[in-house]
């Protein structure tokens, strides 16, 4: 699968590439450090992820559950001056319709088997109205405000 050079952000549509998106364990997380491969963000391989106003960005998120869960939620923020602006729509929503199986072709739903492979997949828009400057994105799939999965990277609207 190829991902459009007009994709910018970070959320979730896996592709499978032999270089992944860099990003960084989320702090105070307990959840297991993600390999860039596990990672996919649309135009976002190297550095601070450059996102482009009035464009959509794709996110893919490959994991596996250490125990079985019945839902999955998405926490999706902009850290701006350690304050946490919610991604409008993606923020506290369901993540058992974006969900796969390993092959991440094959729909997949809530619940999940622990030690199963899943993988994640969600786009979001960059509205116009978002401020340009620089931040940490935080990205975050949990279950009862638990982190299942979890990676932050910096990120520059423009």
């Amino acid at each position: 699968m190829h991902l459009q050079t007009s994709f910018v952000l970070l959320l979730v549509c896996f592709v499978t590439l032999t270089l992944g998106t860099e990003v960084k364990q989320c702090k105070g997380s307990k959840t297991k450090k993600l390999d860039p491969s596990e990672v996919s963000v649309s135009n976002c391989n190297k550095g601070t992820c450059k996102l482009q106003k009035k464009t959509t960005v794709e996110v893919s998120l490959k994991f596996a559950p250490a125990k079985d869960l019945k839902t999955l939620t998405t926490s999706v923020y902009a850290n701006v001056l350690n304050v946490p602006l919610p991604f409008i729509g993606v923020d506290g929503a369901s993540a058992c319709d974006k969900l796969f199986k390993e092959d991440g072709t094959t729909p997949s739903s809530c619940p999940l088997k622990a030690g199963e492979t899943y993988v994640y997949k969600n786009s979001f828009p960059i509205l116009e109205f978002y401020p340009k400057l620089n931040l940490v994105v935080h990205w975050a799939l949990t279950h009862n405000d638990e982190n299942i999965a979890c990676f932050e990277l910096p990120a520059k609207i423009s």
